[in-house]
């Protein structure tokens, strides 16, 4: 009988939780908004309980969280959601409250660098050591693989804070981030593309100027990626992603922006392969925190 781990996807908007042993045995599954930190760990908690008098006693826990968040061991917030603008999630001991009630070992990450193992697993990473996900919904996240190891470093990438060439003339907005003005997630992430045309991209045609708009900035931020950590592959998910023709048209203005500098056949030739959405969709978070789940208990046995 296959081990069962538990997975938590922890993001700004919502949380998903499952219990799985891996893509094709997915035990049960929850989904709610995020609200208040009490409320929204304590359902996963409530879930995770439930799952283990279903199904005994899970082998390994997997969280990733919307941050940013403290990843140094050793830390005396190691486990925290720190400084982020989410209200009232400021300095939150995420991972200690889970391990006040479980006692199996448990994986810590960032949502996207999850959803990027998940992705190098069973996804469209599978094979490469070195690639890129970003997410771009209510923020602009980015993480990944550098030579087969997760992106950590002082503290974990935060590839949506990165500064964008600005054409103040043509494009007037400010920008949303708290703390960036018009960074690439105050630029192009959902709710600025919602304060900068008056309604959510949702409900806007995939012909609409927004969408050229988005392309340039996305196209611009994967610039400075393909130049800086040359991935192998970028992967892009997240709500805005699924806009019809979108992806389309940032791999044309990236093509453009990068005016022949990297000469490589996978940009020049097969830029369809190059810039690819999630193999795994909307569970790549999801799964991710299983593949994460697997990867600690490999870890803590000595086999990883």
């Amino acid at each position: 009988m296959s081990q069962l781990f538990g997975s938590i996807e922890g993001g700004g908007t919502k949380f998903v939780c499952c219990v799985a042993s891996g893509p094709g045995d997915i035990r049960d599954e929850l989904r709610y908004p995020t609200t208040t930190p009490d409320e929204t760990i304590g359902r996963a908690i409530d879930f995770f309980e439930e799952q283990e008098q279903k199904h005994g006693k899970l082998a390994a826990l997997g969280i990733g969280s919307f941050g940013p968040v403290d990843l140094e061991k050793g830390s005396p917030k190691h486990g925290y959601v720190t400084s982020t603008p989410k209200p009232g999630w400021e300095n939150t001991d995420f991972l200690g409250r889970m391990k006040k009630r479980f006692t199996v070992p448990i994986g810590w990450d960032t949502d996207v660098n999850a959803a990027a193992l998940g992705e190098h697993v069973w996804g469209a990473a599978k094979g490469l050591n070195t690639f890129i996900y970003l997410t771009v919904g209510t923020g602009v996240g980015g993480g990944g693989m550098i030579r087969g190891r997760l992106m950590h470093g002082l503290v974990h990438p935060e590839m949506g804070h990165i500064a964008l060439p600005h054409d103040w003339r043509a494009d007037p907005y400010p920008g949303r981030c708290p703390f960036h003005g018009d960074c690439l997630e105050g630029m192009a992430a959902g709710p600025a593309i919602a304060e900068r045309w008056g309604k959510p991209g949702k409900e806007l045609s995939p012909d609409h100027d927004a969408w050229v708009l988005e392309a340039e900035y996305m196209a611009l931020g994967l610039r400075s990626f393909v130049c800086t950590l040359s991935p192998r592959r970028i992967i892009l998910g997240g709500g805005v992603m699924k806009t019809p023709g979108l992806v389309a048209r940032i791999r044309s203005r990236l093509l453009a922006l990068l005016n022949g500098y990297v000469q490589h056949p996978a940009i020049v030739d097969d830029i369809d392969n190059y810039v690819v959405p999630p193999a795994l969709g909307d569970q790549a978070g999801m799964l991710g925190g299983i593949a994460l789940a697997k990867r600690t208990l490999a870890t803590v046995n000595g086999q990883n």
